[in-house]
């Protein structure tokens, strides 16, 4: 086993290194982010990564597959199922089960995109309110899930669904969700097709296989796994780079996964 440096600027240049290897078009295929990428329109895009997200527990294979068995469902145009579904395509749905998530909540999530998109041209507005250039991610994703559930027959069973940072949960889910539609780079795995969100403002997506590796390399020390350990990771990633600190989700992720070791940088 490779010794973990101390050195700050050495643990910047292994994850460095890190991200330039994972970050590549390879990395599509086996990741739940291939269901956006068969995608092309806007708002197919970020209709499909966002149920995408939202079913981000359990095997990757497992993502994928029921990720695109909603997609088919809905007639693999999901803007246009969201705009223009029928009673009778809603009954289709009732097929429809991932884990807890059930059928009521897809109808409900339905419900709010449909509302959401009659009134606004993208799903990042729901995402974000008042000055930009203070934009904070925890309170955006408080007031997207105030939002959310902001119609009398929201459904409380639901609610677990959307994770909230004032209730201490990390959101690894919605922090992936905003790392694919926010970041942007040549390499072109996260699409970038957010303009108005910085990415400086992004927050790690922390899951078992990031936090394994980020406490390894001591950027972690806060025992349990929530948003106050999110913004201590993610503090400390922007000490490498603060316009761009999530980008080192490839490198913890591919290393606490097992998908890369640090031999390889070495």
């Amino acid at each position: 086993m490779v010794a973990v440096p101390e050195n700050p600027q050495n643990i910047r240049n292994i994850l460095e290194r890190l991200v330039d290897l994972v970050n590549v078009q390879g990395f599509i295929e086996n990741d739940p982010v291939s269901v956006p990428h068969r995608y092309f329109v806007k708002q197919d895009i970020e209709i499909s990564a966002f149920f995408t997200a939202i079913f981000s527990w359990g095997s990757r294979k497992s993502i994928i597959s029921k990720s695109l068995a909603l997609m088919q469902l809905m007639d693999d145009s999901p803007y246009e199922f969201i705009l223009h579904h029928t009673d009778g395509d809603l009954r289709r749905l009732t097929t429809f089960v991932h884990r807890t998530f059930q059928t009521e909540d897809l109808l409900y999530f339905i419900d709010f995109l449909s509302r959401h998109y009659r009134l606004n041209p993208s799903l990042e507005s729901a995402f974000y309110t008042g000055d930009l250039s203070k934009y904070n991610q925890g309170q955006a994703l408080h007031w997207f899930r105030c939002n959310f559930f902001n119609v009398p027959y929201a459904l409380i069973r639901t609610r677990k669904h959307i994770s909230d940072p004032m209730e201490g949960s990390a959101c690894k889910r919605l922090n992936m969700f905003l790392r694919w539609m926010v970041r942007q780079d040549d390499r072109k795995v996260d699409f970038g097709i957010w303009k108005n969100i910085p990415a400086s403002g992004l927050m790690i997506p922390l899951d078992v296989h990031v936090e394994r590796y980020a406490r390894r390399l001591g950027l972690l020390t806060r025992r349990q796994r929530d948003w106050k350990a999110v913004e201590e990771l993610t503090n400390n990633l922007r000490n490498f780079d603060p316009l761009d600190p999530v980008k080192y989700d490839y490198a913890l992720f591919a290393l606490g996964a097992g998908c890369v070791s640090m031999d390889t940088v070495f």
